[in-house]
């Protein structure tokens, strides 16, 4: 009785492990929406804004999901757990701006293999990336530079600031900066990063102040960098004395150039750029690929914002952002 019931039980062992082996994974079943997956380089005020634009395409295209990420840490190793996450969750396209383009470079290239890839706000021009959105950086250095001869007209010595200066945005704009200002007498004697921290930002600004009394005028190539500039010159007394030219249209800057405080910015239209880059993503995993450009680069222009025109502008985004 005992054998028989040892052969029955090893029997059954058999028979479950014979089904075992030669059953496969269930599978997924298919996907009714293509999925893109949109990474920011900061949770700056800056990308409040882009979400915006991006929630208005993604209710125009019922047939799109975007997945919004954040990387807190302001570091390439969690944008990289993002692209890895998207890939690997089946996304269909990846939108990115680049924290560390040269280093991100290869797994740029690897992904877009597998995904379309996008790059906005920075771009990284030397890997495959399907194209770039955003603003003409080099162009936009140079607006700066002219809106910074017309508030030193008798030259000066200026300090610039960025969060990470590996950025191609950063080093576009900088180097756009420099190029409108040869041949004047506005001198920049140097370039400080705070790595995305705004009270490192806010720091190197009380630094520059102190080091350099003569200070004539101060430079913010980031979105947060103009109300850092603008808190630590209120703290040294010295509004008005030093000029502040910087970019993006935080409200702190608005409010800055309002008052007089600061002189003027150079403003994205990051609204823009979430809209567009969803819209685009839609039309062209639908297979209209004809939609990117032979450059490879949908540039968004920027405005230069002053007092004149400042609440132009800012009826201007209002209206953009109710129609949501």
């Amino acid at each position: 009785m005992r054998r028989l019931f040892l052969r029955e039980l090893a029997c059954l062992f058999a028979s479950l492990l014979i089904l075992s082996c030669s059953s496969t994974p269930p599978e997924r079943p298919p996907k009714t929406k293509k999925t893109l997956t949109f990474i920011t380089n900061s949770d700056s005020q800056f990308w409040t804004i882009v979400k915006k634009g991006i929630d208005k395409a993604d209710a125009e295209q019922p047939n799109l999901e975007v997945k919004y990420k954040i990387p807190f840490s302001g570091k390439s190793v969690e944008q990289e757990r993002y692209i890895n996450e998207a890939v690997q969750t089946d996304s269909d396209a990846i939108a990115i701006s680049p924290i560390d383009p040269v280093a991100q470079k290869e797994l740029i290239n690897e992904m877009s293999k597998k995904v379309l890839f996008i790059t906005h706000d920075s771009d990284a021009p030397d890997t495959d990336r399907a194209f770039y959105l955003g603003a003409d950086n080099r162009e936009a250095g140079r607006e700066a530079g002219k809106l910074l001869k017309k508030a030193l007209p008798q030259g000066g010595k200026v300090m610039v600031f960025v969060g990470k200066s590996a950025l191609e945005n950063s080093q576009d704009r900088f180097a756009g900066l420099k190029e409108e200002l040869e041949g004047s007498k506005i001198v920049i004697l140097n370039l400080m990063t705070d790595n995305n921290d705004l009270t490192v930002a806010k720091d190197n600004a009380a630094e520059a102040l102190k080091n350099n009394p003569d200070l004539a005028g101060m430079v913010g190539l980031w979105s947060y960098n103009g109300p850092a500039i603008l808190e630590s010159v209120k703290a040294a007394n010295k509004t008005g004395k030093v000029k502040i030219v910087c970019f993006d249209d935080d409200p702190k800057t608005l409010a800055g150039i309002k008052e007089g405080t600061i002189f003027g910015t150079i403003a994205q239209q990051p609204y823009l750029y979430g809209y567009q880059v969803v819209q685009l993503t839609a039309k062209i995993l639908q297979g209209d690929r004809s939609l990117i450009p032979e450059n490879k680069k949908y540039i968004i222009p920027t405005i230069t914002v002053q007092r004149d025109n400042l609440e132009q502008f800012k009826d201007k985004n209002a209206q953009l952002l109710s129609s949501n």
